[in-house]
């Protein structure tokens, strides 16, 4: 995020789009709801209806992945009702004639055709995030998901700097992270493209840096991506893995060929809280200490580093991750320094990242609240809100951005889009709440949310099992009119390895950032045959395994 999240609830305007926060976000989610009750208005880009959009003033309920075409005819409203900040723009940004060239033909007419939302809708959500100064954009995975994920930014970075709402409080483009501490785990260094502190890999006096101060060579290029990996892995050009803290049997895209390719490993090891389906495979399994077994720190969404301390010792020979990893790259022939505790490790990550300079343990213990980075010295208080006085890298460039549509349309075969997410009450692959009885009896079992006009024209009803097919594989699940999804689309979570719903998913990627394309891919819907369970369940497990 490059603001944070107290400033949510001073908020005059707020435009969510790919996020349903109150199930996902649900903290987050609470700071919009006070927002939304002292009378900021709000807007919702999501092709379903999520609660949000039962308090939204607009709900611009949008083709699935058309995004692109919906951010820039809202930018062209924009630039035809004169609402851009003009100084803005000449004093920090580059990129602009070729931008506003390129916006021009995004026209409404064009853009209602396209993403089904009213014109008239999105020139009224566009004159309004333009014209209100305490205004942000929050987006998360329903963005991010998609084979042309970064255009989906890169639109939305154009949308908030065109209107100065860049490097001021209250406002910013701000990303609600998929899961707790994936920001510090990027921050860590575990991306393939940075060392620690976003350093770029691929810099030959940073790479020399890292070098000296871990004692060893490192590689002059950068890694693979999460999707390239995974592709490695079913192609049979990557040969082991270790795998941490995911099931990525059940939270990876088309897992039924991502499957054979695991069987297919020479070494797999494994290192987690609990068995789940990825572990089956395993050579080795580490246990590991879960968040109150074990001390450290998390990194909010919003830069906010905030400690972490252990509560309970962790069960049998389950010990926390960095002593395993640590035991792990001694035996492996590398001479890792032996920490004493989490606080070492951190120092020595602040000695090495300018942006967590003046972050420690120490100051984190006198810091209930935490400290946002970037925090560069032990005087610095933390930051806010980035990118104050101009962006960080000196100007802002704006990308010109085209439609490209999702690699996989509804036709006649699979004549359904079917998206993809998660529950309040579940989270990620549900290694964890699906052993819960609480949580289950919210969540108990996978449904999937369909329209009644085709649920009518499948001649099935509410709670009716049916057969959910892709290119890829097939699953079973129950049927919920929720009233949730348009006409022509359907939606599942992902949580259940029962009805593993990421068979059916497409592994296209993101050319840049390589994220799949978990929002759209086609299936259809058969309805299973009532009477006839052996038979039904002989289809299914065809299904399941196909040929690869």
């Amino acid at each position: 995020m490059s603001n944070s999240i107290p400033e949510i609830r001073e908020l005059d305007f707020m435009f969510i789009i790919g996020s349903n926060t109150t199930e996902a976000h649900p903290i987050i989610a609470m700071e919009m709801k006070v927002a939304r009750q002292r009378g900021a208005r709000l807007v919702v880009a999501d092709p379903r209806k999520i609660w949000l959009t039962d308090y939204a003033d607009l709900h611009m309920q949008l083709k699935p992945g058309t995004d692109v075409w919906l951010i820039n005819a809202m930018a062209k409203v924009i630039v035809d009702e004169g609402l851009t900040d003009k100084e803005f723009i000449h004093t920090h940004t580059e990129g602009w004639p070729e931008l506003k060239a390129n916006l021009a033909k995004f026209n409404l007419a064009e853009a209602e055709r396209v993403t089904g939302v009213p014109a008239a809708m999105i020139r009224a959500a566009a004159i309004e995030y333009a014209t209100t100064r305490k205004a942000a954009i929050y987006y998360t995975l329903g963005i991010t998901e998609h084979a042309h994920g970064t255009d989906n930014i890169f639109s939305l970075a154009n949308l908030v700097m065109m209107t100065g709402h860049l490097g001021v409080p209250f406002g910013g483009l701000n990303s609600l992270r998929g899961q707790n501490n994936v920001q510090g785990a990027t921050d860590a260094g575990a991306t393939p493209l940075y060392y620690t502190g976003f350093q770029p890999a691929e810099d030959p006096a940073i790479q020399a840096k890292f070098e000296k101060a871990w004692a060893t060579d490192l590689p002059a290029t950068i890694g693979l991506n999460l999707n390239a990996i995974m592709k490695g892995v079913e192609e049979g050009t990557v040969k082991s893995l270790y795998v941490m803290g995911e099931d990525i049997l059940i939270s990876e895209p088309n897992t039924n060929h991502l499957e054979h390719g695991v069987k297919e490993l020479e070494f797999l090891i494994h290192q987690d809280i609990f068995m789940n389906e990825t572990t089956k495979y395993a050579n080795v399994v580490f246990p590991a200490a879960n968040f109150a077994e074990k001390d450290g720190v998390f990194t909010n969404t919003d830069r906010r580093v905030q400690r972490v301390r252990k509560a309970i010792d962790p069960p049998g020979n389950a010990r926390p991750d960095w002593q395993i990893l640590c035991d792990f790259a001694r035996a492996s022939g590398y001479a890792m320094p032996h920490y004493k505790n989490a606080g070492e490790i951190y120092a020595e990550i602040a000695s090495l990242a300018p942006r967590y300079a003046g972050i420690s343990h120490e100051r984190l213990d006198r810091t209930p609240m935490g400290i946002q980075w970037p925090c560069t010295s032990p005087e610095h208080e933390g930051t806010v809100y980035m990118h104050k006085g101009g962006p960080v890298k000196g100007k802002g460039t704006f990308i010109v951005t085209n439609f490209r549509p999702p690699v996989e349309m509804p036709d006649r075969e699979y004549p359904f889009s079917l998206a993809t997410g998660r529950v309040l009450y579940h989270y990620n692959a549900g290694t964890q709440t699906r052993r819960d009885s609480g949580t289950m009896d919210k969540v108990g079992e996978c449904q999937i949310e369909v329209h009644e006009a085709d649920a009518a024209s499948l001649g099935v009803k509410d709670g009716d099992m049916v057969k959910i097919v892709s290119r890829r594989g097939g699953i079973k699940a129950k049927v919920w009119l929720s009233g949730r999804v348009q006409k022509g689309c359907v939606w599942m979570p992902l949580h259940f390895v029962e009805a593993a719903i990421n068979k059916l998913t497409i592994d296209a990627g993101d050319p840049l950032a390589g994220t799949a394309e978990y929002k759209v891919c086609a299936v259809n819907l058969l309805p299973l045959k009532a009477g006839k369970p052996a038979e039904a369940e002989a289809e299914l497990a065809a299904l399941r395994h196909p040929q690869v």
